[in-house]
């Protein structure tokens, strides 16, 4: 897959960028590089290949230290809302933002 400049002009567009002839060159040869990086990554035939957890696992044994997922703090969600303009059962209310 590749980019052409048109490409680069609708996603400067949509991100509403104002870019530089250069720039757009720029982007493009990088863009498009990047597109050239992860086919070469999807030509690569992984049939029969587990995934690994972590990358270390593919040079030494290893098990992940993770903590246990155990609240740690207390529930202040009174104390926490007592400042708030407007609350109702346990939630903040908000000025509707979209009509």
């Amino acid at each position: 897959m590749s980019l052409t400049s048109q490409d680069i002009d609708r996603i400067a567009n949509l991100a509403r960028l104002d870019l530089q002839p250069e720039e757009r060159e720029r982007m493009l040869a990088q863009i498009n590089g990047f597109f050239g990086i992860v086919e070469a990554m999807q030509a690569v035939d992984t049939t029969g290949i587990e995934p690994m957890a972590h990358p270390v696992a593919a040079i030494q044994d290893i098990t992940l230290r993770l903590r246990p997922d155990v609240a740690s703090e207390p529930n202040q969600r009174e104390a926490n809302q007592r400042s708030a303009p407007a609350v109702e059962r346990g939630l903040f209310l908000v000025p509707k933002v979209i009509e």
